[in-house]
């Protein structure tokens, strides 16, 4: 009887927990996102509505950090690096916090993605701006959103009730550009140099592994991809070449923490290279 008992109180349990959201929130979550260049700005926020309630000053006090929004602290992503108001934002995500007041806002990014009122530490800022509030016809529902939309910037608004906040949002395209193909060719030149590898270790057709590695390499030079080329040369009796490419491995491996596990294969290898050549 005691086990029914505690199933049965599991089960309403469970079905509370199931039906808990089926009424409307008094302040519904919202979601926006803006692509800036070639970066997305993404924000994840509640709305509250004023209701005839004094905002500002009253509901929420001047001068005290307020969560920027309702329920839990309001969330912003970004694929790259911004700027905010000509302040650096790295790209990641961050909790918005802000202590309102009738003549300035500070804005605050927060690393602390559970933040609110109470546990607010500014020890966790990543950073901190000032914007200057601006007065509008009463926005009823909490609303943050973009304008001005250029290739390299935008304005973040943040409304509500009869004050208005806008904070220059500006992005580095050409970084970020350089950035992604920077990103796209280390994956490629190791996508190439593991193919290469494979069909050296496998005996496999050694001029197209040669042709492998050395697309690897000009996307991007490492000890791995010169040592993996000085193999495949030697196998194909090029020890002049293979040498060359073995010493450039040697010299490229002094700046990789990594080379430690290949340090003594190379050392080898160039001995190798050196003896079949009679340096």
């Amino acid at each position: 009887m005691k086990n029914l008992t505690t199933i049965l109180f599991i089960f309403l349990v469970s079905i509370t927990i199931s039906f808990s959201q089926v009424t409307p929130a008094p302040s519904p979550g919202a979601s926006i996102s803006q692509v800036v260049g070639v970066t997305k700005i993404s924000i994840d926020y509640s709305r509250p509505a004023v209701k005839g309630r004094d905002v500002f000053g009253k509901l929420v006090a001047f001068d005290k950090v307020w969560r920027t929004g309702a329920n839990a602290s309001t969330k912003i992503e970004t694929s790259g690096d911004i700027m905010v108001q000509g302040k650096t934002l790295k790209a990641g995500k961050y909790a918005i916090m802000s202590i309102p007041n009738q003549t300035n806002w500070t804005i605050i990014f927060s690393k602390d993605l559970g933040v609110n009122e109470a546990n607010y530490k500014q020890a966790d800022d990543v950073l901190r701006v000032e914007v200057r509030p601006q007065d509008v016809a009463n926005v009823e529902s909490f609303t943050i959103d973009f304008s001005d939309i250029k290739d390299d910037g935008a304005m973040m608004n943040i409304a509500w009730a009869k004050m208005k906040v806008s904070l220059a949002i500006t992005v580095d395209n050409v970084a970020s550009i350089k950035a992604a193909v920077t990103a796209k060719n280390n994956e490629t030149s190791g996508v190439f140099q593991q193919a290469a590898n494979y069909m050296l270790q496998k005996g496999l057709d050694l001029n197209e592994a040669s042709s492998l590695i050395d697309k690897s390499i000009s996307l991007r030079e490492t000890y791995n991809n010169n040592w993996i080329k000085a193999q495949i040369l030697s196998k194909l009796g090029k020890n002049s070449d293979a040498l060359a490419f073995a010493t450039k491995a040697q010299a490229l491996g002094a700046g990789d923490a990594n080379y430690q596990f290949a340090k003594e294969a190379i050392e080898k290898g160039i001995a190798e290279f050196k003896s079949k050549i009679g340096k």
